[in-house]
This record gives structure tokens, sequence and C-alpha cells, in this order.
């Protein structure tokens, strides 16, 4: 039975190869092993092949051999998410579909404030693309260098100016994604308004390469940032926090564009592990924001920005304030912010959450977790930081170096219950900006709705029939 099997196996990889034709799969063993476990190493696979076509044409070929051979499709972007979605199982009988030679800047429409890229282009070359024409891409992801376009729309991210410019979605006018059966959706415009029919373009935007391969996007555009102010504030509580978002907003409008929530023992990781900033306050604090208002056109924000915290410590708001004076001292606080999750690697083992509530309940919620975390699990740190302009918290619990992983492991399932159910609970979501992949499967079937989930497998079906579009993942059965 064995020796069937593995003839049967030598006979579809040689299909296969007739198929993708020259150069497509990755012959390279160590390369090909390296695609194959995922950011986080938490999850390994084992891929019947490796491709890693030229173009949507190729795409496309793939595309329609897999379908017609019932063979499982793994897209794969820059390979930098945290939920084990572009991962391949361990069967050996799904295509890893690498998007990084899908990487030619197609269409600068300056005039448009439009950019048209092909998938694997990395999210820093986008932002260079645009920087050169005057123009700016505003997503803005500690992974620039690495992250690839395609997967940024796969997984709708986020980042750090979500409350200004939104999320990847908000930054996408067109789509071009081939179709599991290997047909191609060209849709890229960059209208503004287009009413005609449903949004196909926003439904593959999130879906996480469970219902077709973006293969390229046409791009939103903006202005040049030309001014900008930038402080790291002291806080007493998450409470102080809120109320300073609502100051800012009310002196700075649509300026406002970053307000990052971090707590001490987020501050205290970085300091101790990485070579980065030391502490420049005077006293310490529990609570930390960093706050950047950015502007199109040059005026003193700098000002506005001074005269707002000003008015905010005379109210008892803020404790302390550090306003950056350089570019080089804001680039310094933006590295510190960035690098927290390299820090608590390096600290030791962690239990990370992406969770969001509305802004106006994160004070409770942060209150009601951080209370359940030193009750039931008091050998861990809570480093809860993040996005807190949008309501978007990475609620991580961080131990000691010394501490076994399969005792952190086994803490997993109760932590994640617990922190769940709270944001539930308060009217949130498990799931902010790092999609569902593998590892949330069960979170999705637990906290989603009879109907969502119903309308949900129905368009999985009605897109992917024969469930070869990255299996496993969202949707653990069509």
């Amino acid at each position: 039975m064995a020796e069937r099997a593995a003839a049967a196996t030598a006979d579809l990889l040689a299909s296969l190869r007739a198929t993708a034709g020259p150069g497509v799969l990755l012959e390279n063993a160590t390369a090909a092993e390296a695609m194959q476990v995922d950011q986080l190493r938490r999850f390994t696979g084992r891929a019947l092949a490796v491709a890693l076509p030229r173009s949507v044409d190729e795409v496309a070929r793939l595309l329609s051999w897999c379908h017609a051979q019932r063979v499982g499709v793994v897209p794969q972007g820059g390979n930098t998410g945290y939920c084990g979605g572009a991962t391949p199982d361990a069967s050996g009988t799904q295509l890893l579909l690498g998007l990084a030679r899908l990487d030619r800047v197609r269409e600068l429409d300056a005039a448009n404030y439009a950019l048209t890229v092909e998938a694997g282009c990395t999210l820093a070359r986008v932002q260079q693309a645009a920087a050169e024409a005057g123009r700016c891409f505003p997503l803005e992801l500690g992974s620039a260098g690495s992250c690839q376009i395609g997967g940024n729309l796969a997984t709708n991210a986020g980042g750090l100016n979500v409350l200004r410019f939104g999320m990847a979605r908000e930054l996408t006018l067109g789509i071009e994604a081939v179709l599991p059966d290997g047909r191609v959706l060209q849709r890229l415009r960059s209208l503004r308004k287009d009413n005609s029919g449903y949004d196909l373009r926003d439904l593959l935007i999130g879906s996480e390469g469970t219902l077709a391969v973006i293969t390229a996007a046409t791009l939103r555009l903006w202005p040049p940032l030309r001014a900008a102010a930038t402080a790291l504030v002291a806080l007493t509580d998450v409470a102080a926090a809120v109320a300073l978002l609502e100051r800012l907003r009310a002196a700075a409008g649509e300026r406002l564009n970053s307000f990052e929530l971090l707590p001490r023992s987020a501050l205290e990781l970085a300091w101790r592990h990485l070579e980065v900033q030391a502490d420049p306050f005077a006293a310490r604090a529990p609570w930390y924001v960093l706050c950047e208002l950015r502007s199109f056109a040059p005026e003193p924000l700098d000002e506005l920005l001074a005269a707002t915290l000003t008015a905010a410590g005379t109210d008892g708001l803020v404790r302390e304030t550090v306003l950056c004076a350089s570019e080089r001292q804001r680039a310094a606080l933006w590295r510190l912010r960035e690098r927290i999750p390299e820090a608590q690697r390096h600290a030791g083992p962690s239990l990370k959450h992406d969770i969001a509530v509305p802004v106006a309940r994160l004070p409770d919620f942060v209150a009601t977790a951080s209370a359940w975390v030193a009750r039931a699990v008091p050998a861990a740190t809570l480093v809860a930081y993040g996005h807190a302009g949008d309501g978007n918290l990475h609620f991580n619990l961080s131990f000691t170096g010394g501490t076994p992983a399969a005792e952190v492991a086994a803490l997993a399932e109760d932590v994640r219950r617990a922190i769940h159910d709270l944001a539930i609970a308060h009217g949130g979501s498990f799931s902010a900006e790092h999609g569902i992949g593998q590892s949330k499967v069960g979170e999705l079937r637990r906290y989603g709705s009879a109907v969502e989930l119903d309308l949900m497998r129905a368009l999985k079906r009605g897109f992917d029939p024969h469930g070869i579009m990255n299996p496993g993942k969202v949707l653990a059965e069509p």
C-alpha cells in the first residue's frame, strides 16, 4: 500500500511539474522547508511541492490543475502572520503557493492618487514607490520590509495608522485575483465610487486565501505627510488614556494619526532586553501613550500638541510628557514601540491575544482582565499594549525565560477562554487584526453566530466548491 501511495504521489508531482513549467517549482529543499514553518514557529507543515509563479497566467494554470486534481492550495506572502494562515498541514498533499515573484509595480497614477502593484511587492517597496511619486501609502507595520501587500490584503492588516486611515480594506480601490478553478477576476479599478453589484473586492480582502488568490491590487494614495509632532506621555490609568484621546481628537481632528497605549511592563521589557532609548522620565508611571499628529501641510503641530498636553496635565490627566525635539528622537520612540514583540521573545515564553473592544470600554476591560490574570496566573507579567485609538490591544502574558514551555502551553486554553470571553462580554472581538488562520478556527466557531457561520460557509462553497483553497483555515469545513 505504501508503494502504491508513493507511486501515486510521484505521478502527481510529475503532472504538476509538466503543468507548472520550468523554474516554477522550488527545488531547493532548505528554502522550501523554511517556507513551511510559520512566523512564530508554532505550526510546521509538509507540502506536496512549493510553487513560485512569476505571472498571473502561471498562478491561473496552477490553480486550474489543483482544481482538477482536488489538491489543496496554501497561498503565502511574506510569511509574517501570527495565526498559521500561510502554513500547509502535515499531510504532504497541499501545494504551497508563494507570491514573492509577482513583485512588479504595474502602474502609478499620481494624478488619481492610485498605485497598482502585484501581490508579492513588500509593503516597504509599495511605500517607496508612492514616495518617489510624491505620494503616501499610509499602511504602517513593523514587518514592512518583509510582509507582502497580498498578505496584507488577505488578512486585512491594521497597524499603527488605523485610527486615521483605516484597515487595509479602506486603503484598496481595486483587486485582481485568481479563482480556485483558474479564472481571473480583474477589477483593478481606481474609482472612488462604484456601486455596480456586490463588492467582490471587499469580500476577498480579509478572506485569508480561502476564496481566491489575490495577485494584484490598486491602492489608494494620499499626499505626503509634511509635518509631525510626537510625544510619549505618562499616565495613571487607562481611563486617563481614553480621556486624553478624546482631547486630542477635539484639538487636532483628523491630524491625530496614531495613539498607542503602552504599559510600564512593556517598556521595561524593551529597556532590559534590547538596545533602545532609555527611560526618559523622572518618575515611574503604570501607563504611557505614544501619540502623534501628522499633517499634509506644513504647520506648527508641535505647538498644538504641547498646548493640548499641557492643558491635560493641568487637569490631572497627564503626569509627565516627553515631546520629541528631533526626527531622531521620534524614530527612537517608534522603534521602542515596534520592538516590544521582540523584547517579549527575549524575555521568555508568552501567551498572546489580539482583541478589540469599543474604545470607551477599554478601561473596564483592562481592569477586569488584569484582575483575572493577577488572580489566575500570578506567575505571568501582563503586557497589554497596542492601538488604543481604535480599541485594539495585544493582551499578552509574559513568563520568565526559566518557565518551561510545556507549563505555559498547559495554561493557554484557560487563559484564552477567559480573555476572549471578557472581550466578547465588553462588545468586542477575539481577533482584531491578525486574522483567524488555523489557530483561531475554534474561536470563530465558538463566538460566531449561526447566521454568520452559515453565510460564511455558503460563500466558501460558492467560490470554492471542492474546498481546495487554504484548507483548514478560517472555516474548518466548507
